[in-house]
């Protein structure tokens, strides 16, 4: 098995890799496992990001990183929250405040349409000059109260499926297979098989 370190500290994308990784040689090892910092991220994109990430756990474990960057965008906002979806309430990863300004931003506004965005790096070591990018998003609309108790972040608000059900609704499986982070990881091995790393 070939270690890889997820550079991620959130314990929802953790679980949500091993799920997806389980039928690779690859193990999936968080960086909080090596002492990893948190990656200052502070690029405009999510692909700015991800590099960055990715590059930091790579560089201080010495192994090959996959990092996520990912993020839930609002057209009635612009795009926001976006890049800023961790934060969006003021405290880095706090699920709760930050769904919840999202609920109150979005009270009485009747476009509701949204997509998480996610956007995948794999790099082979710190230096690695063409890390392996993949992007995918996946459509929805904001719900006007929260449903489900699965999945993390803004899933409980996020519908899907003709509105019926949230991602926090779904099963595992269901969501893998048409989830942002799911399409976007089949993209990911898809060029790590064809550039002969997997």
């Amino acid at each position: 098995m070939q270690q890889i370190v997820l550079a991620t500290g959130n314990a929802g994308k953790v679980k949500e890799f091993a799920h997806l990784l389980a039928d690779t040689p690859f193990e999936v090892v968080p960086q909080s496992q090596f002492n990893v910092s948190d990656a200052v991220e502070d690029g405009t994109t999510f692909v700015e990001n991800a590099i960055i990430k990715a590059r930091h756990a790579a560089k201080i474990t010495g192994l090959p990183a996959i990092a996520d960057d990912s993020g839930i965008e609002v057209d009635a906002l612009n795009g926001q929250p976006g890049i800023h979806s961790a934060r969006f309430a003021g405290e880095h990863g706090n699920a709760e405040a930050n769904l919840q300004k999202l609920l109150q931003v979005m009270q009485g506004e009747p476009q509701r349409s949204a997509r998480f965005q996610c956007v995948l790096v794999f790099m082979r070591h710190g230096d690695d000059p063409s890390p392996v990018i993949a992007q995918a998003s996946w459509e929805g609309t904001i719900a006007e109260a929260k449903s489900g108790d699965g999945g993390h972040g803004y899933d409980p608000i996020f519908t899907v499926g003709g509105n019926t059900r949230s991602a926090a609704e779904l099963s595992d499986d269901e969501k893998n297979a048409v989830s942002h982070r799911g399409k976007a990881l089949k993209l990911l091995l898809a060029n790590l098989k064809e550039r002969g790393i997997l």
